[in-house]
């Protein structure tokens, strides 16, 4: 009885240890990810956008900038708030890097109109980076001030860069809207032209 005892103690043991270093495992692998918050307009263009991405692990879209509590589309929408529609990015640094991303953010919408992205127009639609981190702020300001030397636009890059404070993930329609909703008008008319021209633009960046 005593030896059969020992051997159920032994297998739970080896059990828990095998499950223990499964974890370990898939928090390491977690904890070298690293979290931008992007607002380029309308979040089922941006998603769109992200989820092409070669190093990016999710793109959620949300609210994100405001201070009324738990926010909803329909009062996002009003322009009365805040929030800024957004897409909050989780990506793995050793395959893309922050200024890659930074690069795509830039291309990928019109950061020199306030409030506004085409026929959207409203603060919800404002060009912004939430940064999460030191570098992601020193990053963002670099590159945005080395554009507007630059001249790349005929009018100033006019994107906000502000501290992130908390992201309110958007209602379960709008995840992967692109993708699930491909002949709507505004998919169509606004998101596919935009897709088309990133994965000619950004070839290199697509994931496999």
């Amino acid at each position: 009885m005593r030896i059969q005892f020992n051997i159920w103690l032994l297998l739970i043991v080896s059990f828990l240890i095998t499950n223990l270093n499964a974890q370990d495992m898939d928090n390491n692998k977690t904890s070298k990810y690293e979290v931008v918050t992007f607002g380029s307009g309308c979040f089922w263009c941006t998603e769109a956008i992200f989820n092409l991405v070669e190093g990016v692990i999710k793109s959620v879209p949300g609210y994100s900038g405001g201070t009324e509590p738990k926010p909803s589309y329909e009062l996002v929408c009003s322009g009365e708030t805040r929030y800024a529609e957004v897409v909050q990015v989780t990506y793995d640094p050793e395959v893309i890097p922050f200024k890659a991303l930074l690069e795509i953010f830039w291309q990928t919408h019109d950061p020199t109109t306030l409030n506004r992205q085409g026929a959207d127009v409203g603060p919800q639609y404002r060009s912004v980076i939430f940064y999460h981190t030191k570098q992601q702020k020193e990053e963002a300001e670099y590159y945005k001030e080395q554009l507007n030397k630059e001249g790349i636009w005929k009018k100033p890059i006019v994107t906000e860069i502000s501290p992130f404070t908390k992201f309110y993930q958007a209602e379960a329609y709008h995840l992967n809207y692109y993708e699930n909703n491909p002949a709507n008008g505004y998919c169509n008319y606004v998101i596919t032209p935009k897709v088309e021209k990133f994965k000619k633009v950004f070839s290199d960046r697509l994931a496999k």
